[in-house]
């Protein structure tokens, strides 16, 4: 079969592999009909996330049909269309039962490797390296799905693959980063990074009742989508972040803030060419400038929730500004199943529209191509959806 295989910094290629066969007794395997190039991709793209190895299959948004199941599988069969959540989750361990499915204790086969880089075992993810279980991604013609019986979700037909496929991450991460911010009535909340992630966010906010989403970025066409979903826009190329929110809320400051840009974050000044070279040297492993800007920006006693990916250390944070302030953070990896029912119950009453954001569908066989380009922003690039099988247009 065809995958998108990972061959270091910035080179991925589509190549012949095997075919995934059932390994477990609730594996199940799923013939891939839509997938999906994530931000958090380009964090192995860019080769800043830890233990990828030349050959790995990369993608953790995906959604297919049902090819083959296991023995122990009995809530799918043959023929039942699904969407892959990017966490996986065994269903019965002590995080499991409490609903925290990203902890999972039972789903990633290298504790250990998770433990030295990250600091806890964490859960197993879909073609995400070996720090969350070396498991092949969903960037392919097939996939194979550990806990089949637990993590997918069934998909009533008739719905397009385009308006259910960001259940597998990106709509479950901006809806649990919006809960993150503990939104109450009057509320006004920042969001750094209209990327994908922050307009799922974004959508969230104001479905949870946020009276006002202000979207920062430094992207016009970025902002543009932000702005048709209902969020007031401010480019961070033209002005200074902090003095445009203190103004635009009378001198107090967002109720909540929101990073869904993290580790790669692009700063300025002296502070920002000291991150790079620390990053670089691996003295910090993630670049934190927008979040030194969200403390800073946040009210007193207000809210940071962190959507975007932090794999590691962090440098130079103003932790005695947030100590002041009396900030709450909250923040972690998203737990897909925990909210994946509610929100396609949203999505079939048309009050999220996910599909909104696509701005280039491709052929698999093109994934090389849209990896720069999603990289780049180039051509409005906002979300690649890549379809395995398909043939590129006359």
């Amino acid at each position: 079969m065809k995958a998108v295989c990972w061959r270091g910094t910035r080179d991925v290629r589509v190549e012949d592999v095997a075919e995934p066969k059932i390994i477990n007794p609730r594996d199940i395997v799923v013939r891939v009909t839509s997938t999906a190039i994530c931000g958090s991709d380009l964090h192995l793209y860019n080769n800043v996330f830890p233990g990828m190895t030349s050959g790995d299959i990369l993608g953790h948004e995906c959604m297919g049909e049902v090819v083959e199941v296991g023995p122990s599988v009995e809530s799918l069969r043959a023929g039942d269309r699904v969407v892959i959540p990017c966490t996986i989750a065994c269903g019965g361990c002590f995080y499991c039962k409490q609903g925290q499915y990203s902890a999972c204790d039972n789903s990633n086969p290298n504790p250990s490797s998770s433990s030295q880089i990250l600091g806890y075992p964490c859960c197993g993810m879909m073609g995400y390296s070996s720090v969350t279980g070396a498991y092949a991604g969903g960037q392919a013609e097939y996939v194979r799905v550990p806990f089949g019986d637990v993590g997918p979700l069934k998909i009533p037909d008739g719905i397009p693959d385009e308006k259910v496929l960001f259940l597998s991450d990106i709509l479950p991460t901006g809806w649990m980063g919006a809960l993150n911010c503990a939104v109450q009535p009057g509320d006004v909340v920042a969001v750094w990074g209209a990327g994908p992630v922050g307009q799922m966010a974004i959508r969230s906010l104001l479905l949870q009742g946020a009276e006002r989403v202000i979207a920062i970025d430094r992207l016009d066409d970025r902002l543009e989508v932000a702005a048709r979903a209902g969020a007031e826009t401010f480019n961070a190329s033209e002005g200074q972040v902090y003095e445009f929110l203190l103004e635009a809320t009378g001198g107090r400051g967002p109720d909540a803030c929101l990073d869904a840009v993290g580790m790669e974050a692009d700063g300025h000044g002296l502070m920002d060419a000291a991150d790079r070279v620390k990053q670089t040297l691996g003295v910090e492993t993630d670049r934190p400038p927008v979040l030194r800007e969200a403390i800073r920006c946040v009210r007193k006693g207000g809210t940071i929730s962190l959507l975007g990916v932090y794999a590691g250390l962090v440098d130079s944070l103003p932790m005695g500004v947030a100590f002041n302030k009396g900030v709450t953070f909250r923040m972690g990896q998203v737990r897909v199943q925990a909210f994946h029912h509610l929100l396609l119950s949203l999505i079939m009453q048309d009050l999220l529209r996910p599909e909104e954001i696509i701005s280039h569908t491709a052929p698999l066989s093109d994934a090389s191509e849209m990896y720069k380009l999603f990289l780049k922003k180039a051509d409005r690039c906002l979300k690649v959806v890549l379809k395995p099988g398909q043939t590129r247009a006359a």
